[in-house]
């Protein structure tokens, strides 16, 4: 049991060698973007496969350096939460 953690945490999810969440992000942006200059513009989709696969080496390449950058990216959201303040007071006080 103990190993299966040791082995997540030590080994985060990878998609093509790429961290997991950056991967999809440079797919999931680049896809609709490739197919909507293939509708309205007649663009040669060739040039989204480079650009692609540009940007995943980049990612790749992030992910060598920084193995955790999926979890890094989801916690980075996670504090990123405005907050009210329960008390009036000049600036920005956090208060839950």
């Amino acid at each position: 049991m103990r190993e299966m953690i040791l082995k997540a945490v030590a080994n985060p999810p990878k998609i093509l060698w790429g961290p997991f969440l950056p991967t999809l992000l440079n797919v999931g942006i680049q896809f609709p973007i490739m197919f909507m200059f293939i509708g309205l513009g007649d663009i040669n989709p060739l040039v989204f496969v480079f650009s692609i696969v540009i940007v995943h080496v980049g990612v790749v390449l992030a992910g060598a350096k920084e193995p955790h950058l999926s979890s890094m990216i989801q916690a980075f959201g996670q504090t990123r939460k405005v907050t009210t303040n329960l008390y009036a007071v000049k600036g920005s006080k956090f208060e839950p």
